[in-house]
């Protein structure tokens, strides 16, 4: 059999404060959704956005995080893959249907005076919460100054 992959990396801003629930097991679940926008410049020059809008389900600790750190409007990056999964419909025996993003991964990319508590980065190989405070946009500047020596031409 040929391999496939289903992998999906998003980076986007959160729309709603996550749902969170409890399985019957007492698995923790986190259910949200992200947007992600497209610019585009119609024929006229006029830029356009178009906005995605993702739905997105957490498990376990990753859903924990998302619980306590997580909230409307948090800039985040997440992979994933993408799963559907169908159900039919109490009252009109209807078989629906659901497209969304099992989250492995997320980084919290908002910053602290946003209200999302910083950079903690979650991934199936390691976590760390980032304690330091951001550096200053010159000491930045210095770091990364490029000198005609850097240039190859």
């Amino acid at each position: 059999m040929a391999k496939s992959v289903n992998k999906v990396i998003l980076l986007g801003n959160v729309g709603k404060d996550p749902e969170i629930r409890a399985t019957g097991s007492g698995m923790m679940v986190a259910s949200f959704s992200l947007a992600t926008t497209d610019r585009t410049k119609d024929q006229a020059g006029n830029w356009t956005d178009k906005t995605e809008w993702h739905n997105l389900v957490a498990f376990q600790r990753t859903a924990e995080i998302i619980r306590d750190y997580v909230k409307k409007g948090s800039k985040l990056y997440v992979e994933g893959k993408i799963q559907t999964r169908s159900w039919d419909d109490k009252n009109s025996g209807e078989k629906k249907y659901r497209t969304e993003i099992i989250v492995n991964d997320i980084s919290l990319l908002s910053g602290r005076g946003e209200g999302e508590g910083g950079g903690y980065n979650r991934s199936s190989s390691s976590s760390s919460y980032d304690q330091r405070s951001p550096a200053s946009t010159d000491d930045l500047v210095q770091s990364t100054e490029i000198t005609d020596e850097d240039i190859p031409f």
